[in-house]
């Protein structure tokens, strides 16, 4: 059987208990079981180790391989890759992440389905705003942590008709002119002149 991937990260922050719960639920767990995912790795942060834990023990034995880690110093980009389905025997997968933008861009370059659910918990909440932009352009599935077993079945149909990362109309030709992480935001949404 080929193994087919959903990486879950909540980020290096912010904790998202809240996340790491709702994709350890048994309804969630059958929902990937029926769409043949094999294995579910969740990044679950700095201090979300009882809370995995905890989740992993209610939802008792599965058909889906779970593994978990705080942080890996090396990067996602080894997860995002299990995820794309790399290599002779692997379907792609999902990423499921909170609505921060270094681990989306990741996602989209990679151009892996991506299900971006707001950590509703933030003050002064712009992960709302950026998973509401990013799914009305039909370039992400902006998930809720109440309904994240329709997101996924979501997340299978944008599979189908996902959109390239960067957008074509970006162009080398064209610079942002901010710098920094505002630079960076612009050239990767757009917006240039």
């Amino acid at each position: 059987m080929a193994s087919k991937h959903c990486f879950v990260t909540v980020g290096a922050t912010a904790s998202f208990h809240e996340l790491v719960k709702a994709v350890l639920a048994p309804r969630f767990l059958k929902s990937l079981e029926a769409l043949n995912y094999t294995d579910l790795v969740i990044q679950y942060g700095i201090d979300g180790k009882q809370t995995y834990a905890s989740a992993v023990a209610a939802a008792g034995s599965t058909g889906v391989n779970i593994t978990g880690f705080e942080l890996d110093k090396a990067g996602l980009g080894r997860y995002m890759r299990q995820a794309k389905g790399s290599g002779k025997e692997a379907q792609e997968g999902v990423v499921i992440s909170h609505a921060g933008s270094g681990s989306i861009l990741d996602a989209l370059r990679a151009q892996i389905p991506i299900i971006v659910v707001p950590n509703s918990q933030l003050l002064d909440n712009h992960q709302v705003e950026l998973a509401e932009a990013l799914a009305e352009q039909e370039y992400v599935v902006h998930g809720r942590l109440e309904d994240l077993v329709k997101a996924l079945q979501d997340a299978e149909q944008l599979r189908q008709r996902q959109r390239e990362w960067p957008p074509p109309n970006s162009g080398v030709h064209r610079q942002a002119k901010a710098v920094g992480l505002r630079g960076i935001l612009d050239e990767e949404m757009g917006f240039l002149d």
